[in-house]
């Protein structure tokens, strides 16, 4: 049986291949349609601090990630992450993003569970949870 974990890993997985050469201007698509999503229910404050630690957390791995505040702008909350992302190669943005996604649902379902936290991607990423891919 698979488990919860594995199936929002497995619908980030899925939503990040193939991978294309726009791979900054489609991550920032999954965050913005993930914040959106996200402080509907959770408020601006709660998503920048999860993504915030979430950078935080990944610094080791991946150096060149900033860790600044989020601007209060929803327009400009990724601006920097696109900034850095854009700035690497397609393989090494996207195994990036692909960490960044997996470290903030995972600190998201330690904090709601792991339906919720899954529930609130297939929502976001309009994921048909009828599809075994995902």
């Amino acid at each position: 049986m698979e488990t919860p974990d594995s199936q929002r890993h497995q619908i980030i997985k899925n939503l990040l291949s193939p991978l294309s050469k726009s791979v900054a201007d489609d991550a920032i698509s999954l965050w913005e349609q993930l914040a959106e999503k996200l402080i509907f229910s959770i408020g601006e404050d709660g998503f920048d601090a999860l993504f915030a630690r979430t950078l935080y957390l990944n610094q080791a791995t991946f150096p060149w990630l900033a860790a600044s505040p989020a601007p209060r702008y929803t327009d400009l909350r990724f601006a920097e992450l696109k900034e850095n992302l854009a700035a690497q190669a397609p393989e090494k943005a996207g195994e990036a993003n692909s960490r960044l996604l997996i470290t903030f649902t995972d600190i998201l379902a330690s904090l709601i569970g792991e339906q919720m936290t899954t529930h609130l991607l297939r929502w976001s990423w309009d994921v048909d949870p009828s599809n075994k891919a995902n």
